[in-house]
């Protein structure tokens, strides 16, 4: 007989912890997990003392996990996952297909005109009406955490030169191009300094173009925003700044490089594919395919 160390206490505990960890604290997880702080706080004392460890530091200076607690919120929340797919893989071998999948999208993906990920949602849902998706915009760095922490099965993302860390499914082709405001507020385009974020053709552009550096910016909205003020130069997806033409005039800089790559359906190579996400990618595929 299989003698398992976590009994279903313990496994609904590890839960509480997790979500506590991942909301940033007691109060935070309650509304999240339906439960008061009292109970919360004694679902993640019974981990420790099951661990033998402290998991996180609690009190007037806020919540903050320690070091065995990151590696316990690593592991506990991959083994959750694990145990979560056993129904679902279970009902795809009967040609049922159920449970969640989760997709991880960058921004502004939806307003390129060769996107047909609400129609791809669309078929998903025809073919298997049991599969929940759920779908998160994050930005470039934080889909590629998420992918490498078996937060997201899919991420929706650009794939840019010398990549090779996962898998890639080509959907369509995005460019990207530096643009300034049609009327800058001080001298020249050229003296302008390039908005910054966590993103290859900036750090791109900083190092071979010689622009100086302007201020960091958390996304597209806050670099068109900056942009548009006239004062920053900008690095942005040309079907963006479309949109953003119907109320300010933006222009190409002079000599700007132009910045191609795909889109592309992105999943963790080290992570066994589910049934649901296989039908998605081919969902995808199919749709995209004479792009």
């Amino acid at each position: 007989m299989i003698q398992l160390d976590f009994d279903e206490r313990d496994l609904r505990s590890l839960r509480v912890f997790c979500n506590a960890a991942q909301a940033g604290g007691f109060a935070a997880a309650e509304k999240r997990l339906h439960m008061s702080k009292a109970s919360i706080s004694r679902h993640v004392r019974e981990v420790e003392k099951r661990l033998g460890v402290q998991l996180c530091e609690r009190g007037p200076a806020g919540f903050k996990l320690t070091p065995e607690g990151e590696v316990a919120l690593k592991l506990a929340a991959s083994a959750l996952r694990s145990l979560e797919r056993i129904r679902t893989e279970i009902d795809a071998v009967h040609g049922v297909l159920s449970g969640t999948l989760t997709i991880g999208i960058v921004e502004h993906t939806l307003t390129h005109p060769d996107c047909k990920i609400p129609e791809a949602l669309a078929l998903l849902r025809e073919r298997a009406p049991n599969v929940r998706p759920e779908i998160s915009i994050m930005t470039f760095p934080d889909l590629n955490q998420a992918l490498r922490e078996h937060r997201v099965d899919i991420a929706i993302r650009g794939r840019y030169p010398r990549e090779g860390e996962f898998n890639y499914l080509p959907l369509f082709s995005e460019t990207h191009r530096i643009y300034t405001a049609a009327k800058t507020v001080r001298g020249a385009a050229q003296d302008l300094p390039l908005v910054c974020r966590l993103h290859p053709y900036v750090d791109q552009a900083l190092a071979t173009e010689g622009y100086a550096r302007g201020p960091d910016a958390g996304g597209l909205e806050a670099i068109g925003l900056l942009v548009a003020s006239g004062s920053y130069l900008g690095i942005l997806p040309v079907h963006y700044v479309q949109l953003l033409g119907k109320r300010y005039t933006l222009r190409i800089k002079a000599n700007s490089p132009a910045y191609h790559h795909p889109i592309c359906a992105v999943t963790e190579q080290s992570r066994p594919s589910t049934h649901r996400a296989d039908l998605f990618l081919g969902i995808l595929k199919e749709l995209h395919g004479s792009n």
